[in-house]
């Protein structure tokens, strides 16, 4: 694939591979082709990752690396997404850059739909991708002041004036297409010579064609049958990379040239077969304007369905027809109807046919088509159900003479209504025809309990709501042409109106009080962000090939729980390349690590408790012939009785399968409260697991010195010190060097796994002799690392008839997994925080980690909290509902107000807590909207709007004192620059930039004269985990005791020389012998928790939030929009506004995917079924609130922090849930217009499939009565 020729053959390793399958964008570069006939440069964004370097015969290629660098000239894209604080981590950064500038090549001038559609392929998991859109919105014709968006910023601008900005639009680079690379000239000469011979590629085990010629096309489709037809390689790359489907033999018509031609007709338009869904939007775009309106609907209902269909990158290069079909003896026509399709992926045509071109028909007068499609998230994902229907009518009639319903998604091939067309075949369009024909698809698309893919009900619910959409339509047509007379009711418009998507500019509201030569509390650009957004910045894998290294690939069992009894890797031996197989007898030391008093296996020797777990290595001299190796090992199993999924926990609860030990905290009398409350309700909530999906995917590269023992370990890792691996080694740590420039992203899920991985790939290099590296593939990492935990929770409340909570029970189930990792801390956390930020007197909790037969959960950021929370907030939404009342009532009702004491009596002020509540609802204008959503519900009965807003209090810290300590090394060298290493990792948080911002201050000093190279244990040894939102805390006190040291070192030397500058000061104190290298020690706070009296002091201090969040929410499909966000955060004084807003936005979207839409799939024998963006989807561009305000609370402080500053990494994780929370006041405005009252359960995450079954709809209740 183009991708590993970048970074293996040429070394540019700027364009990174995220999952291999074209669904992250990270790989994005631009191919630029030549077009002989219309004598156009066509530049087109693609994902390397899945393009074959055989199809770019008379192609150029542009990198990140080719558009500007550092060194040179930056390209106003790259300055612009960094400016913007567009780049936290960085992993994805290249890959946004190359999208936008393809985009700007076509069109310099963009609308911002343009800008959100060129970057829909593209995703994020730091940003929250709202200063992306930012810093890119300043290229699109919306900035130049004559758009009605571009007139109100302008007026907010006025309205707000002098309110310091993020980012200033006043210097940047300005476009100017004159300066981008030309087209190769000798490309463009042989583009014109007309060169038909076939070309053909031989590779190790495969052979690839491309055929000159259509002859020559049929010709070798004869011979080689079983050969798959390639254009795209959209679908038989996915297949490669995720399933290791293996082809001989691959035929890839790119240069016949009958497989693109485009003719337009009169009765229609002829397109290719060969033509690429953007060629195809192109065509369809170009018919719309050509042909009279009337005839436009097929090609409209097309062109909405294309839009939706994958990201540009992948509609750039997908064949919008499967070619994998030909002609050998003349041509036929043959109608794509409901006989085309026989099964998946199978149709009518024989073997050696193949499709030439499909003909689109213009509608006819009468007639109307539309398309209908949904899908998980709103953008770049697979359909659950989607539907074409069309209806001819005769001539000044609403009488059907013709009508087709097909859908897709409800079963093995496309499914076409007859019968429920049989119904309205030669009746009038009404309600009694549409009755009827509504009753017959119910009892037509059948789907059993069973049926692949699942959400039964909710998929036969949509073949109804999406007919009824049609109805809806089609009256509406019929009105326009005034066949009919009747109107659609009021109350049903909205549900044929899309949901609003236009993003517009977000406000932030932070405060500047320091003099202007203060760096601290300004919002100074991420320190490597133009490296990470020029390609320029390193990560683990990007690091060079050393000599004689070879490539790890980990063997993971394919059984829950089963006996090891016999590993097999004879045949993998034998292959070429393969040097060695690594298993548990291989390692020298300690055979497992330990956590929490748990010991974990590295290597399972004797059994296996889940699939995924790590049993052998293979080793080999690539990454292509160590897969082939790894797939080459055969292991023997016995299978082990009854193994636990925990997928509804009673299996884990009825075994009493827990990680001891099992805590319990109480405060007051809940037996009490509960008998003396005048109402009492039990309720439950099941939130789901998340997958981290950090982009960079865990990779390794250790080093053998050669000497004394000693090994080199470069790789991504929160806690380098951890990843020593010499307890492995049997060797002492003083032989181990860890190293970690940055990592691509981390959330907590780079800490124990990496721990055990690292330890693997070191016993290969000590066993070898040589350096192994090792990458995870976006499948093997998602396998194998686990993710936030799935818990249960149950509570029992009584409560006073006027809102007052007396007393709330609450249990927490966490699914741990098949090892104890950190889940007994995480279960631990949840009860700190089961309170959140109400002052319950009689509260009670226990929890329980799970152990099941699923791979182990981890750390992930939160640490529990997000998820024991949103158990008391549904507890607070249940106990409104049961009075009839607002949540936000009972919300202010019961929060804290005064000093008071947690339920661990921890004494804690909660004023800016209530601060940050008054001023959300203040900015938020919570009142009048919630009066305008009342009257919106009102007025619409299939679209409904809700509105939540949700308080935090979070703990910041390590409850285990002794993880909060820290320690730094500063050096000055002889020309005044300094050098700070400290025990903290960069991950996109920041640490760095804030890092320099202490030393530019305490050493009074630009920050241009300070550099931080990476985080080694040569230097900071024993370093503490960068988690618990405390790295600044803990290494910025440290950094500034080394700084401090050094800076009282040099009083001399300034007292003497109070005019002399920097430079003369530290060349005088080398002079005279003063030392200028210090460390700096940070002791951290004396936190704990006494469990046996069930108090303590766990954290340092609380960082404070609210958040509000409107929804639309469309109930006939489940799909919602999020309106508008506003979020008040107390974070003391901040250190650098930019980075600590975007630690916000990128929080809350994170939260927002956790409770809306992430959901982690197995099979019911344990096999993890979402492994990479295809099936697991993480909020994307579409997902962003369309309006997202931050406001930093004014004149706050916090004594127990560096410079009063607060953490804020994990905190506003939960916040997502104000969103999950107006889902659910929209979905009780559509139960109340069902006649149902009262509470309900909604799990997270409030997917579209149970928002809309939540909403009973009439179509939703026509399911569920035929059960």
């Amino acid at each position: 694939m183009l991708l590993s020729y970048l970074r293996k053959k040429l070394r540019l390793t700027g364009t990174k591979y995220g999952c291999g399958g074209g669904g992250c964008g990270a790989c994005t570069v631009m191919v630029s082709r030549y077009d002989p006939q219309t004598k156009n440069i066509n530049h087109w964004s693609v994902n390397a990752c899945l393009l074959p370097v055989c199809q770019l015969h008379r192609a150029a290629v542009t990198t990140v690396e080719g558009i500007g660098s550092t060194k040179t000239k930056l390209h106003p894209v790259q300055e612009r997404i960094a400016k913007a604080h567009g780049s936290q981590c960085g992993f994805c950064t290249p890959g946004m850059v190359m999208s936008m500038y393809t985009l700007l090549r076509n069109n310099p001038q963009p609308t911002m739909e343009d800008v959100t559609e060129g970057l829909a392929g593209n995703l994020c998991r730091c940003t929250g991708y709202r200063p992306i859109v930012e810093g890119y919105r300043t290229f699109s014709a919306e900035s130049c002041g004559t758009h009605l968006a571009c007139r109100f910023r302008s007026f907010m601008d006025l309205f707000r004036a002098g309110q310091p900005e993020l980012f200033s639009k006043d210097d940047l680079l300005s476009l100017d297409p004159t300066q981008d690379l030309i087209f190769p000239p000798e490309l463009m000469r042989l583009a014109e010579v007309k060169d038909q011979s076939t070309q053909r590629f031989c590779g190790e085990r495969m052979t690839w064609i491309n055929p000159g010629s259509l002859d020559e096309l049929l010709q070798l489709k004869a011979v080689y049958p079983q050969a798959p037809l390639v254009l795209g390689n959209t679908n038989i790359g996915c297949v490669w990379a995720y399933q290791g489907i293996f082809h001989p033999v691959i035929i890839s018509p790119t240069q016949v040239p009958e497989l693109f031609k485009v003719t337009q007709k009169p009765e229609g338009v002829c397109v290719g077969a060969g033509c690429s869904m953007s060629v195809l939007k192109s065509v369809l775009e170009r018919s719309i304007n050509d042909f009279p309106p009337e005839s436009t609907h097929m090609f409209r209902a097309l062109l909405q369905q294309i839009k939706l269909v994958g990201g540009q990158q992948i509609r750039n290069v997908a064949s919008h027809f499967s070619t994998q079909i030909s002609i050998p003896d003349g041509r036929r026509r043959v109608s794509i109807d409901k006989d085309f399709f026989l099964g998946f992926a199978k149709t009518i045509l024989k073997p050696d046919e193949m499709v030439l071109s499909v003909f689109i028909p213009a509608t006819r007068p009468n007639e109307i088509v539309h398309a209908f499609r949904h899908a998980p998230r709103k953008e770049s994902a697979l359909a659950t159900v989607n539907a074409g229907m069309r209806v001819w009518f005769n001539e000044n009639s609403n009488v059907v003479k013709e009508i087709s319903i097909y859908y897709g998604g409800v079963g093995a091939t496309i499914l076409s209504a007859e019968r429920a067309c049989q119904q309205i075949v030669g009746r009038p369009w009404e309600e009694a025809t549409l009755s009827d024909a509504y009753s017959t698809l119910v009892d037509e698309i059948k789907l059993g309990p069973s049926a692949p893919g699942g959400k039964v009900d909710f998929r036969r619910s949509l073949t109804l709501s999406l007919f009824f959409k049609f109805n809806l339509l089609v009256l509406q047509y019929l009105k326009e042409k005034d066949v009919t007379q009747g109107e659609i009711p009021q109350k049903m418009q909205s549900a044929i109106q899309p949901l609003p998507k236009h993003i517009q500019p977000g406000y932030q509201e932070f405060q500047v009080g320091q003099s202007a030569q203060d760096p601290v509390g300004r919002p100074m650009m991420h320190r490597t962000a133009l490296n990470q957004a020029t390609g320029e910045a390193v990560y683990c894998d990007d690091l060079p090939q050393t000599d004689g290294e070879l490539f790890l690939v980990i063997v993971t069992s394919s059984r829950p729980h089963a006996k090891i009894t016999h590993i097999d890797f004879s045949e993998a031996l034998k292959l070429p390349s393969v040097v060695d197989v690594i298993t548990a007898k291989d390692i020298p030391g300690k055979r497992f690590r330990t956590f929490i008093g748990y010991d974990e296996e590295l290597l399972a020797e004797d059994e296996v408790t889940c699939v995924g777990q790590m049993v052998c290595a293979v080793v080999a001299d690539s990454k292509a012939h160590a897969k082939r190796g790894a797939a080459a090992v055969k292991i023997s199993y016995e299978d082990l009785q009854d193994p636990a999924f925990g997928s509804c926990f009673q299996e884990a609860i009825e075994k009493e399968s827990f990680f001891l030990p099992r805590r319990k905290i109480e405060r007051g009398d809940v037996e009490k409260g509960l008998r003396e409350a005048e109402q009492v309700y039990e309720g439950e909530i099941r939130i789901g697991g998340q997958e981290h999906f950090y982009l960079e995917t865990q990779s390794f590269l250790v080093i053998p010195i050669g000497e004394e023992k000693e090994m080199k370990v470069y790789l991504s890792t929160q806690h380098p010190a951890f990843t020593q691996v010499s307890e492995t080694l049997g060797i002492p740590s003083n032989r181990v060097s860890c190293h970690v420039k940055r990592l691509g992203g981390a959330f907590g899920g780079k800490v124990t796994k990496t721990a055990i991985l690292a330890s693997i790939t070191a016993v290969a290099a000590w066993k070898t002799g040589r350096p192994v590296r090792c990458v995870l593939e976006r499948g093997e990492d998602m396998l194998i690392t686990g993710g936030r935990h799935p818990v249960w929770g149950k509570y029992k409340v009584g409560f006073m008839k006027n809102g007052r909570i007396t007393a709330a029970d609450f249990q927490y189930y966490a699914n741990a997994g098949n090892t104890a990792d950190e889940s007994v801390l995480v279960a631990e956390k949840i009860l700190l925080h089961l309170d959140n930020a109400y002052n319950i007197p009689n509260l009670r909790g226990q929890s329980a980690a799970c152990k099941t037969n699923l791979p182990s959960n981890t750390a992930f950021r939160g640490f529990g909290v997000p998820q024991c929370m949103l158990v008391i907030e549904s507890m607070i939404d249940d106990v409104a509902l049961k009075l009839s009342r607002l949540p936000e009532e009972i919300r202010e009702i019961n929060m804290y107000k005064d000093v008071s004491l947690t339920h661990y009596k921890m004494e804690f002020d909660p004023e800016n807590l209530v601060r940050c509540w008054n001023e959300c609802m203040e900015k938020a204008d919570f009142r009048q909207r919630r009066q305008a959503i009342d009257l919106f519900n009102q007025q619409n009965q299939f679209k409904k709007r809700g509105i939540a807003i949700v308080p935090i209090k979070y703990g910041i810290g390590f409850s285990e004192g002794f993880l909060n300590q820290a320690a730094a090394l500063v050096h000055i060298y002889k020309d005044g620059s300094v050098l700070v290493s400290h025990g903290g990792t960069e991950m996109g948080q920041g640490i760095h930039t804030k890092i320099q911002q202490v030393t530019s201050r305490e050493l009074n000093i630009p920050a241009s004269l300070i550099h931080i190279s990476e985080t080694s244990t040569q230097c900071v040894p024993n370093t503490c985990s960068s988690a618990a939102s405390f790295g600044t805390d803990a290494n910025g006190m440290a950094v500034k005791d080394a700084c401090q040291i050094l800076y009282n070192r040099l009083e001399p030397i300034r007292k003497k020389n109070p005019k002399g500058t920097w430079q003369n000061w530290i060349t005088t104190a080398f002079l005279e012998k003063i030392s200028l290298s210090a460390t700096g020690y940070y002791r951290g706070h004396d936190l704990g928790m006494d469990w046996e009296k069930q108090e303590g002091k766990p954290y340092a201090y609380f960082t404070y939030a609210v958040g509000c969040s409107e929804v639309e929410l469309d109930c006939l499909t489940g799909e919602y929009r999020t309106l508008k966000t506003d979020i008040v955060v107390d974070i003391g004084r901040s250190i650098n506004p930019s980075i600590d807003i975007g630690q916000i936005e990128g929080a809350f979207m994170q939260g927002l995917g956790l409770y809306t839409m992430e959901e982690l799939k197995f099979s019911p024998s344990g096999v993890l079924y979402t492994r990479g963006p295809g099936q697991y989807k993480i909020p994307s561009f579409c997902d962003v609130p369309l309006k997202f305000n931050i406001y930093l609370l004014a004149g706050s402080s916090n004594p127990h922090a560096i410079y009063s500053s607060k953490g804020i990494g994990e905190p506003t994780v939960f916040l997502g849930s104000c969103v999950f929370f107006a889902i659910k006041d929209a979905v009780t405005a559509a139960r109340k217009d069902a006649d149902l009252t009262g509470p309900f359960q909604l799990n997270s995450p409030a997917t579209p499939e149970r928002a809309c079954l939540a909403c009973a709809t009439h179509f939703t209740k026509m399911v569920r009565e035929l059960h």
